[in-house]
């Protein structure tokens, strides 16, 4: 497609490009529909070069300081907000922009874009992770000066930004009502699964090792995941039947706990932690499986957040176990079993009924497929993607000012 002039730059402070896959998926799509995409984000996940072009997509890296305390977030937040600021002003030379679009958390890159205002650049918030109810799920505790920090700088973001995507529709109501964001300038962006990627294959028996079934799980292995859930079902299910393996696949810095834990609960030999996997590794652990499990505790932000691996779950055509969460609930509706709320053993009874039951299986997994083809895949929800551009480009929000 012939280029239309447009030109963005991604911001995403967290995660490197192209291992981010909700930036990697907006960016691609954009260059596909002609617009100019540059992206600034961290170096890591093996992606260290400070600058390449991927699929017609710019992307600067920059080192990431990492954080250890309080002061080691100011340090690492800071560090950041100046590496996105001097690369801003690099890419600016170099390729030019007309908006930046910034991915929390956290919620402080508006300070870079209104370095640009002055230049006629337009702020778009693309919202994430809420960060007070991360700090809440992380830490365990609401009020006091960082709460009341984050709260500060999520009003601040949503200030200075002409419109916002938005996840879900619970991130949409925290938009408008904590956010202050007019209703028409907040757009849900569901983050879909690519169907090309997610392959249905035959399942590798082997990869059960002489178990009759398998559960599936893939994510970050962090503390607010829910993983020692996931094990204290897995104990509760070999004490009454030695019948399940369990393929962990994901890395992140609660692993090595985890891990320690598997082991001193006799989980040994049913138990594969795969570590951080390729998409090869993870999708023979998937498609190998017959229930797959998301095991995210119930909090506030749990609750309100949706997890791609509910998606990738359904696209692969597997039935869910989870506990009851709201936008958990949204996105598998009748392709999953629901547990109460942060009770394990609850999630091992909804586990076993299901392996003994195929037919329920075959249904579930046959509903969520259908799901994710005709509605949450990227092929769908992208669109949402570029009617908020359109709108931005067209002058249509500056119609709407007061």
């Amino acid at each position: 497609m012939a280029g239309n002039g447009r030109k963005i730059l991604i911001i995403v402070e967290n995660l490197p490009v192209p291992f981010d896959t909700r930036v990697w998926q907006e960016a691609t799509t954009l260059v596909k529909n002609g617009y100019t995409v540059s992206v600034i984000c961290p170096k890591g996940k093996n992606y260290n070069l400070e600058e390449e072009e991927l699929e017609g997509v710019h992307i600067f890296r920059h080192d990431l300081v990492e954080a250890k305390g309080a002061a080691g977030y100011f340090s690492e937040y800071t560090s950041a907000l100046r590496e996105e600021y001097r690369l801003a002003k690099l890419v600016r030379e170099r390729i030019g922009f007309d908006v930046i679009h910034g991915c929390n958390p956290p919620d402080d890159i508006y300070m870079v874009a209104k370095r640009f205002k002055k230049y006629g650049v337009r702020y778009v918030f693309d919202h994430h992770d809420i960060c007070p109810e991360l700090f809440e799920a992380k830490f365990g505790k609401t009020g006091g000066p960082l709460y009341r920090g984050l709260l500060f700088f999520e009003r601040q973001t949503y200030r200075n930004c002409t419109f916002a995507f938005v996840t879900n529709e619970s991130y949409r109501r925290i938009a408008i009502e904590r956010g202050g964001m007019d209703p028409e300038k907040v757009i849900v962006l569901r983050s879909g699964p690519k169907l090309e990627r997610m392959k249905i294959q035959p399942p590798d028996e082997s990869l059960k090792n002489g178990h009759p079934f398998m559960v599936g799980y893939l994510g970050v292995i962090g503390k607010q995941e829910g993983v020692d859930y996931l094990l204290e079902a897995a104990r509760i299910i070999k004490e009454k039947e030695n019948s399940v393996q369990w393929g962990i696949v994901g890395g992140g810095p609660y692993l090595e706990t985890v891990k320690k834990r598997a082991h001193e609960m006799g989980l040994d030999d049913c138990v594969t932690f795969t570590g951080r996997a390729p998409d090869e590794q993870m999708l023979a652990y998937l498609n190998t499986a017959d229930v797959c499990v998301n095991c995210d505790e119930y909090n506030a932000m749990n609750d309100k957040s949706t997890m791609n691996k509910i998606m990738e779950y359904m696209a692969l055509e597997k039935p869910i176990v989870q506990f009851e969460l709201t936008e958990g609930r949204y996105s598998a509706q009748e392709a999953s079993l629901y547990a109460r709320s942060n009770d394990a053993a609850d999630m091992a009874e909804k586990i076993l009924e299901l392996l003994h039951d195929p037919e329920k299986r075959e249904r579930m997994g046959r509903y969520g497929r259908n799901r994710v083809v005709n509605e949450l895949s990227w092929e769908h929800t992208s669109k949402a993607l570029l009617e908020g551009y359109e709108k931005l480009f067209s002058g249509a929000f500056d119609r709407k000012q007061g």
